[in-house]
């Protein structure tokens, strides 16, 4: 079966957002619940990057607020949905797959015109101190999850020596 691709910009946003979850989705799918929970990186003083389970919890809560910046930025008002520490893979696939869906709302009326924003003043300013437009902060959510799909990976080898 042939991709069906989205159209333009903001449909290559999407497209390249949705095949970087799948990836992450797949790279999750084989790691047991029991895998899932173990601490591997016993040094970071990062409490987002101990486990599988605590990376998960912050892609998939990370992946809601990117798209609320925007919902927000567009001047609809959204409250950040808590940090969910799920006990199974399959919930954080689940979840992963609920994230998109609810970016793709939020895209709904998001024209590749909105995509750029040269003024500051206009821009989103994020609680880690930087300062996106809808583009950037699109850009930043697709390598957001690619890194921890790395990271994941690398735990994944770890897990088997342990």
């Amino acid at each position: 079966m042939d991709k069906i691709y989205r159209q333009g910009a903001v449909g290559a946003l999407l497209d390249e957002y949705e095949k970087a979850i799948s990836e992450l989705q797949i790279c999750i799918a084989d790691i047991s619940d029991h895998d899932l929970e173990k601490v591997v990186d016993t040094t970071t003083t990062n409490p987002d990057c101990k486990s599988v389970q605590t990376i998960l919890t912050h892609v998939v809560s990370s992946a809601h607020s990117y798209a609320i910046y925007i919902q927000t930025s567009s001047g609809d008002s959204a409250l950040r949905p808590a940090k969910v520490l799920h006990t199974t893979v399959q919930a954080y696939i689940k979840g992963l797959a609920d994230a998109f869906i609810f970016t793709t709302t939020v895209f709904k009326d998001i024209k590749d015109a909105d995509l750029e924003q040269f003024d500051d003043a206009q821009k989103m300013h994020t609680n880690w101190g930087q300062v996106y437009d809808i583009e950037q902060m699109m850009e930043h959510a697709i390598v957001h999850i690619l890194r921890h799909r790395r990271q994941i990976e690398r735990f994944k080898i770890a897990l088997h020596k342990l």
